[in-house]
């Protein structure tokens, strides 16, 4: 049970994001005109930290930088946000991703991935997760690292979130381990099987697969649906650890979700508690 302070632990990437608002999409070799620019910081084990922390939640974050400027930015944004932040530097470009965004609010996204985690790095991550209520993994790091965190876990009896992101085939060893899983329909494809899976489904809402229950997505305009599930998977994993069931859990990050796709970009779209919490 989880004590009065809630405790998520995040692993994953951090780096530089540039949204390109585009009026369509590229067909084959065309060339297409951004009508808007928003550089940030990203990352989904970042931007899940960061739903989490606004969410209440006492929240770590691992994730490794370059020898570049935006190391500095990274570590004072956290500072800023409250949240403990583990970065160790690596000889790699600290990583950058290019979003476009056209006028429907949908999204392509294209990730280099820059500097990386190995095992290493997280044994210095060791007592935020053994001490953490849940530990938030994705796919945006190497299975090794994932096995190393989710080993930690296991130990000290750390419930798990998986967002299995990008899509990618999951050692069965990581899948036994595993909590909960929040893939979108095409991240299930990985895990067919597995009922312990909430599975994101965009304007159709959420399929909570334990329960064969459907909760409706929230009616709004979307701008900018980059960030969604991402937000989604924090507030959840804080929903969750405060002991709340998996149903009133997903519609509070249900909520959550839809502010962050009211607005361009990500890091100024998660939402504070109060905007979505009653």
């Amino acid at each position: 049970m989880a004590s009065s302070i809630i405790r998520i632990a995040s692993v994953g990437l951090v780096g530089e994001s540039v949204f390109l608002g585009v009026p369509g999409f590229h067909i084959g070799e065309e060339t297409v005109t951004a009508t808007s620019m928003l550089e940030e910081l990203g990352g989904k084990g970042f931007n899940q930290a960061l739903a989490a922390a606004r969410a209440g939640a006492q929240v770590s974050f691992l994730g490794a930088v370059g020898p570049d400027s935006y190391s500095d930015n990274v570590e004072s944004f956290c500072r800023k946000e409250q949240i403990k932040a583990y970065l160790p530097k690596k000889e790699q470009h600290t990583a950058y991703a290019v979003i476009q965004t056209d006028k429907e609010g949908h999204n392509h996204v294209t990730v280099y991935q820059g500097a990386a985690l190995d095992t290493s790095d997280v044994d210095e991550f060791k007592s935020e997760i053994a001490e953490a209520d849940i530990l938030l993994l994705n796919n945006e790091v190497s299975d090794k690292v994932n096995l190393a965190c989710a080993d930690i876990a296991i130990r000290n009896r750390t419930r798990i979130i998986m967002n299995p992101s990008p899509r990618r085939h999951i050692p069965e060893t990581l899948k036994s381990q595993v909590f909960l899983f929040t893939p979108n329909e095409y991240e299930v494809g990985e895990i067919p099987d597995y009922r312990n899976c909430i599975v994101t489904l965009g304007a159709k809402g959420s399929l909570i697969k334990s329960l064969n229950a459907l909760v409706p997505a929230e009616s709004v305009v979307p701008i900018d649906t980059t960030g969604a599930g991402d937000t989604y998977t924090g507030v959840l994993a804080v929903m969750l650890a405060e002991g709340k069931p998996i149903m009133e859990a997903a519609k509070i990050a249900t909520k959550a979700a839809a502010i962050t796709i009211t607005k361009q970009g990500v890091v100024d779209a998660i939402p504070y508690r109060s905007s979505y919490f009653a």
